[in-house]
């Protein structure tokens, strides 16, 4: 049991290290647009994220898949630009069944791409593991409350925002994703792999 906790808050604080931040970005930006109202929807790409990220930490823990780390460090600042530019061009512009297919399969790619991230300490930790697997449902379950608490902070935040300070959901949208963008660019500049 006690292991569980660890794994757990493992997880949880793996999402929100400030010396890491590129999640909170990540799922800042990828929840902007989105209200309390469709809050499932807002679950599944979470979970979809979770997914991904584990399976890119089970890979790697268990030698199927390594990606080089430059790759990775690279890849992560550009998704969250992807996910914000994305958010630039289609705000205030109803959401299609093709638009949210398209955003499922993007986040849980970036799943893959933020877990390949964490993966080489995750290793060194595996090692003295008794059931990798057990490790691994523990450190989601972490990451995924911490998930979600990042999420209702940003909903709770979009919807003081749009009801008490009038912003359309447009403009919150554009603005939230512009300062992620200005945020990521640095990020991205730092792990320039060309």
């Amino acid at each position: 049991m006690e292991d569980f906790w660890l794994y757990l808050k493992l997880g949880f604080d793996h999402v929100l290290d400030w010396n890491a931040y590129d999640h909170v970005l990540f799922l800042t930006v990828l929840v902007a647009s989105y209200s309390f109202q469709q809050s499932r929807k807002v679950v599944w790409l979470v979970t979809l994220f979770t997914i991904g990220h584990v399976l890119s930490l089970a890979l790697s823990a268990y030698n199927i898949l390594r990606i080089e780390s430059s790759i990775i460090e690279f890849l992560i600042p550009v998704s969250i630009i992807f996910t914000a530019v994305y958010n630039i061009f289609t705000a205030g512009k109803a959401k299609g069944n093709s638009k949210i297919n398209l955003l499922y399969f993007v986040t849980f790619f970036f799943g893959l791409v933020h877990g390949f991230g964490f993966s080489t300490y995750f290793n060194m930790l595996a090692k003295s593991a008794d059931n990798i697997f057990l490790m691994l449902v523990e450190f989601a379950l972490g990451i995924e409350l911490a998930q979600i608490l990042v999420v209702f902070v940003v909903l709770l935040v979009g919807f003081i925002v749009q009801n008490i300070f009038r912003f359309s959901k447009r403009d919150w949208v554009l603005v939230i994703s512009s300062i992620v963008l200005g945020m990521t660019i640095p990020i991205l500049a730092e792990n320039w792999i060309f």
